[in-house]
């Protein structure tokens, strides 16, 4: 089984859809149950380390073995570091970084009981762009970079992989209210100069998964390039 969370929508619902395409059973976490997706979907707040433990303990007592993890979970804002309220700076944080660590924290003992798997975690070419605008979006996901180098040498002798995928601009919900013209000014960043399909993520989600990428981990995978 592979746990895939923000799985309600954008690139978590797509990579859920195309994981059971390829063959996988796949149990999604979200904010709010569902059995109406292609997946079932269990209600859990990932920034809540008491939230995701609950949600663990209900999956290991399920019986399956877990063999993956996809962190997907993540919000965005657009706002310059000091017109951002600190309520939203700590969501923000709270959400992306310590919604992966927990995320981790909690699944990663369930792949170790199988002796193998792959944890991919998500970031965005933001971070290496550093790009004006968002800031603390940038800190939660440079921190998520960096929490994954580390951990994948934590996970080393389990053979376990870690890697990141940190996409440009996708066409999901997540860019709903960022203009043309500030997906442009990105677009022009990348060494592709176009935007890419929630399908050409789910193409990398496919490689790290594979056996075959088992020698690859502590990496950040860059949609897009950089």
């Amino acid at each position: 089984m592979i746990v895939v969370t923000g799985a309600s929508r954008g690139l978590g619902q797509a990579i859920c859809e195309r994981l059971v395409s390829n063959g996988h059973e796949v149990t999604g976490l979200a904010r709010t149950a569902s059995d109406a997706g292609p997946v079932p979907i269990l209600a859990c707040d990932v920034s809540s380390a008491d939230a995701v433990k609950q949600v663990a303990r209900t999956i290991k007592a399920d019986g399956k073995p877990v063999t993956g993890l996809i962190n997907a979970a993540g919000i965005a804002a657009m706002n310059l570091a000091l017109t951002t309220p600190p309520a939203l700076a700590s969501t923000i944080i709270a959400t992306n970084l310590l919604g992966t660590i927990y995320c981790c924290q909690a699944f990663a003992p369930l792949l170790i009981r199988q002796k193998g798997g792959a944890i991919i975690n998500f970031s965005t070419i933001a971070v290496h762009l550093g790009l004006k605008g968002e800031s603390i979006y940038v800190a939660s996901k440079a921190g998520v970079e960096g929490f994954s180098r580390a951990f994948a040498r934590e996970m080393a002798d389990f053979g376990i992989n870690v890697n990141c995928i940190a996409p440009g601009p996708i066409d999901t919900d997540l860019l709903r209210g960022i203009s043309d013209k500030q997906i442009d000014r990105i677009l022009r960043q990348q060494i592709f100069n176009k935007q890419f399909a929630p399908e050409d993520v789910c193409d990398l989600v496919d490689v790290l998964l594979d056996k075959k990428s088992a020698a690859l981990s502590g990496q950040v995978l860059h949609v897009g390039g950089v």
